[in-house]
């Protein structure tokens, strides 16, 4: 692939800018004596110019005019100056100061299956996690302050940051996230736990361009957390959906029939999809002939790369024109010009590319046993291979609320899944699939365990002891009665448990061990390997008898984002049960199946540790007794906490080695891919 250089890309300066010295190129290698700014890595435009008493001139990658054009809908680009904020954020580069152009690679199982890796490259929240996984440090947003009791966050966005089209992005996109999109129901079902404080929505309002107020019924000092790791983007283009907005346009259905759409909110769907997930399939896959009709091919966007393709094979992306990030030599990010993603659904395929090295990252659905044979072709493949502690971990739930009356019965009884938990034989499963260096562990919510915690509920009933689980089943009654070595329902029909998994949650040698395990105490178990996407539907509607995914989350996300503790603990993309308790509680006992009453404790623990200052007694004693409940019910089952691979081509610069591989601070984002480049 051919690369440009910088020498030959002509620098702008922003107005009013006087003759001064250059800047220098700082990097986080080499400082050249620049002081740190307020936050690591990174600064304000004022904060360096002065931290280095210089002027930054402004350069851009001299492709982007060719991008451009791809970007349908977009006009004639502006100078440079005209497109970066008045404020832009200047990062420092890991190791160099990059070159432009290239193409990242990247590998996906399908459409919205195994693809948040390579959305997290181009990804932008307000805010960020920094490396250290630690601190959290301002990102589209330039800085935030909670009043004494934090009941409300004011939120500062940078002065002149554009969409992707060139229109402003302003304070009126957050409130417009919130307000029409979020919080109406005909967009989004049911609003999300993290909008909500003391389960009720908030009040956000632009109060200028740049200035944006949360309003909260109850302190959340965990929202800006929930704005920092998650795939969640809090904003979204105001001028682009009222147009089709029936609660903003009188014309909104009018101005959506004439495009071939049913009424405005079916279009604003097709764009932004019916959650708040980012990586729903854009109109360019879904609207078939109504396409050339749309204003434009996919929604604007602040992320680094916009989406200029996109089929059932894959997608392609080129440089957002109006990204807001620069380095400290002036130059406007991202440097790497094009992204392109394939999916390739079958697991070795997908292997195959890795070592052959035709991908430039990929993390997520790697499993460990992968690793050997990646390590070994590292060399020739011309890539790397770290394998490093995850966060989340494999976890079992049985469907308590089971269409079959009876199978819902058994689920429900903690005997079958205290019997199901020390029927497991974790240490095996830790040498054969995670070579020994894993961690064998219940589910308690919390991953990693914080100290307050008692480690005895990451022990609690995970024990290998198939005498008692044989025990514990034979109380239940469920016993072997017609002599054919497995266990029958009290009526005497057989009893086989069908367990449908995703080599994206796991290996299929996890899954064939536990099911062993199970079978070696009589509980039959079947097992079928399925695609993420089947596993989802059939899990969203209730007709599993076992769900399994990663599970657990940092104490710092919990407290923005309590979805995992509130029924059907976790989101369409992950391991859920009791959907029916979900539905009894959303439409207020009209439907569903009524939980159990620790369910109502576990949400009013989980509603004082959202609201309570971290560190404090409350917030503390709230956590303990989260954990104390959920751990004790078994209504989650833990595995082993493992490492996993990360992979990347040794063509890929300034490429920081992650601290984990894991989801749960939004995979790369804390190490801002919007630096890296490629080299041959």
């Amino acid at each position: 692939m051919k690369k440009l250089l910088l020498s030959g890309v002509a620098a702008f300066a922003l107005p009013g800018m006087a003759a001064a010295a250059s800047c220098p190129a700082v990097t986080v290698a080499d400082m050249q004596g620049v002081a740190s700014g307020a936050f690591p890595q990174q600064f304000e435009l004022a904060e360096f110019q002065g931290a280095a008493s210089c002027e930054l001139a402004f350069a851009a990658n001299p492709a982007i005019g060719d991008l451009n054009t791809r970007i349908r809908g977009n006009g004639e680009l502006p100078a440079l100056a005209d497109r970066l904020p008045s404020e832009p954020l200047v990062v420092a580069p890991y190791d160099a100061i990059g070159s432009y152009g290239g193409q990242l690679d990247a590998l996906s199982n399908a459409t919205e299956s195994g693809t948040s890796d390579f959305l997290s490259v181009r990804h932008v929240n307000l805010f960020r996690y920094s490396d250290d996984l630690q601190t959290v440090v301002p990102n589209v947003a330039k800085s935030w302050a909670w009043n004494d009791d934090f009941t409300q966050l004011t939120v500062t966005l940078r002065a002149g940051h554009k969409w992707s089209d060139g229109a402003p992005f302003t304070a009126a996109d957050v409130a417009f996230w919130y307000n029409n999109l979020m919080m109406d129901t005909n967009v989004i079902a049911e609003a999300k736990d993290y909008a909500l404080a003391g389960g009720k929505p908030m009040k956000v309002e632009a109060v200028d361009d740049v200035t944006v107020t949360f309003t909260l019924e109850a302190p959340k000092p965990g929202l800006i957390e929930t704005f920092s790791f998650t795939y969640v983007q809090p904003f979204q283009p105001k001028h682009f959906f009222e147009q089709f907005h029936p609660a903003l346009n009188d014309q909104a259905d009018a101005n959506a029939k004439a495009l071939g759409y049913e009424g405005g909110y079916d279009l604003i769907k097709a764009y932004y999809g019916n959650s708040d997930w980012m990586d729903t399939p854009s109109p360019m896959l879904t609207a078939g002939d109504k396409l050339a009709g749309l204003p434009r091919d996919t929604m604007p966007t602040l992320e680094s790369h916009i989406l200029v393709k996109e089929t059932t094979e894959g997608r392609h992306y080129v440089a957002n024109p109006y990204f807001f990030q620069v380095d400290t030599a002036g130059n406007q990010l991202p440097y790497i010009s094009e992204m392109d993603e394939i999916y390739v659904g079958d697991e070795e395929v997908r292997t195959l590319k890795l070592l052959n090295g035709e991908v430039d990252y990929k993390s997520q659905a790697i499993n460990l046993t992968s690793a050997p044979v990646l390590l070994e072709g590292q060399e020739k493949g011309n890539y790397t291979v770290d394998v490093k502690p995850g966060i989340a971990s494999p976890t079992i739930a049985f469907n308590v609320t089971a269409e079959d009356e009876a199978r819902r019965a058994i689920f429900n009884d903690i005997r079958f899944r205290t019997a199901m938990s020390v029927a497991m034989n974790r240490d095996e499963l830790n040498e054969v699939t995670a070579f020994g260096l894993g961690t064998p562990t219940q589910y308690i919510g919390f991953s990693p365990r914080p100290g307050f915690i008692d480690a005895k509920w990451s022990d609690h009933e995970a024990g290998f002891d198939p005498d008692r689980a044989n025990a514990l089943l034979d109380e239940m009654g469920l016993v072997d009665k017609d002599g054919d070595g497995a266990r029958d329902l009290p009526d005497g029909s057989p009893f086989v448990v069908d367990w449908q998994f995703s080599t994206q949650a796991s290996s299929a040698q996890f899954v064939e061990l536990i099911a062993q395990n199970w079978t070696d105490v009589g509980v039959k178990t079947t097992i079928k390997e399925v695609t993420s996407d089947e596993f989802r539907s059939a899990q969203s509607s209730n007709q599993l008898d076992i769900t399994m995914w990663g599970k657990g989350q940092p104490a710092g996300s919990i407290l923005g984002d309590g979805e995992i503790w509130v029924p059907p603990f976790d989101g369409y993309f992950d391991v859920r049960t009791a959907m029916l308790w979900a539905e009894y509680i959303s439409s207020n006992g009209e439907n569903g199946v009524e939980p159990p009453a620790w369910v109502a404790d576990l949400k009013g623990a989980l509603d004082t540790y959202q609201s309570s200052q971290p560190g404090t007694d409350a917030s503390v004693a709230a956590a303990q007794q989260m954990v104390e409940i959920m751990t004790s019910q078994i209504l989650f089952i833990g595995t082993v906490n493992a490492p996993a691979p990360i992979y990347h081509s040794n063509n890929l610069q300034n490429f920081e080695e992650f601290k984990t591989q894991s989801y749960e601070f939004y995979r790369t984002y804390p190490y801002r891919p919007a630096q890296w480049f490629l080299t041959e």
